[in-house]
């Protein structure tokens, strides 16, 4: 009996061991290396048990009303846990959730079908939220690190803590175009109406403000960095093309869904 027990035992500590990620050939017990934190954030993917989400919730609705609070949360985790970088997948799988929300809100107002629906979900996904951050956290991690460093900090700006930026900045923009805009497309906004136009158009300077500025809080957040208040020169380029917009009656809107109805979901 001692036996069978023991090897029921070994049975589920080889099933369990099977479902965590190997230990990375850098790992180290006293050095958090690039490759340690991706590989502690990777485990914690699995293990939803683990994750905070009234926490990532609370700073969801931040980003909104004082994101500010936010950033001063990463200081606190650089003095913790020797990282600026989030180390709790929540927030992520939080977002994708919301993606996934916003996808059955365009398939309602566009009448798509269910597989419309998914091709629609994927590229909001990893188009329109993963790649295009890969790319703005990449370059503005580079930027950072080679023209904004202070002197003499011996620290420098992480790559995670720049695409946590880019989410932070990204959820935003993500509920005011993909979700509060789908109540009035159909029966305001797609009319051939200047304050249809004006409307619509405002929310996307309203979302395009709101990405620059979360972006510019997370790096000006930052000690180490100087002269960030040049993350905020967009704003200028963004107010032109509103006024641009306005003034040749573009409806930013009736083209974005149009994009997505015949050269996204008609593929």
């Amino acid at each position: 009996m001692a036996n069978g027990s023991k090897t029921r035992t070994l049975s589920k500590e080889s099933l369990a061991s099977s479902f965590i990620l190997p230990t990375p050939v850098t790992y180290r017990h006293n050095c958090m290396s690039a490759a340690v934190k991706r590989y502690r954030y990777l485990r914690r993917f699995l293990k939803f048990d683990q994750m905070d989400f009234e926490f990532a919730f609370w700073q969801m609705m931040y980003l909104f009303i004082s994101p500010q609070k936010v950033y001063r949360n990463f200081q606190y985790r650089k003095q913790m846990k020797s990282q600026f970088a989030r180390d709790d997948p929540a927030f992520l799988v939080l977002l994708i959730v919301w993606l996934f929300i916003a996808s059955v809100g365009f398939t309602l107002v566009l009448g798509l079908s269910v597989m419309a629906f998914v091709r629609f979900l994927l590229y909001i996904l990893f188009v329109d939220c993963i790649t295009v951050g890969l790319c703005v956290a990449t370059f503005l991690w580079f930027i950072s690190n080679r023209y904004m460093l202070k002197p003499s900090t011996g620290q420098d700006v992480e790559w995670g803590y720049a695409f946590d930026v880019h989410l932070n900045a990204f959820f935003p923009p993500l509920l005011i175009l993909h979700v509060i805009q789908l109540f009035f497309y159909d029966v305001f906004i797609s009319r051939d109406w200047f304050i249809s136009r004006f409307f619509g158009n405002s929310l996307w300077l309203i979302s395009f403000a709101y990405y620059t500025y979360i972006t510019f809080l997370g790096y000006s957040s930052l000690q180490i960095l100087e002269r960030t208040q040049i993350l905020l020169a967009p704003v200028i380029p963004i107010c032109l093309m509103f006024l641009l917009s306005l003034a040749f009656s573009w409806n930013i809107n009736e083209s974005i869904m149009n994009f997505y109805m015949y050269r996204v979901l008609s593929n």
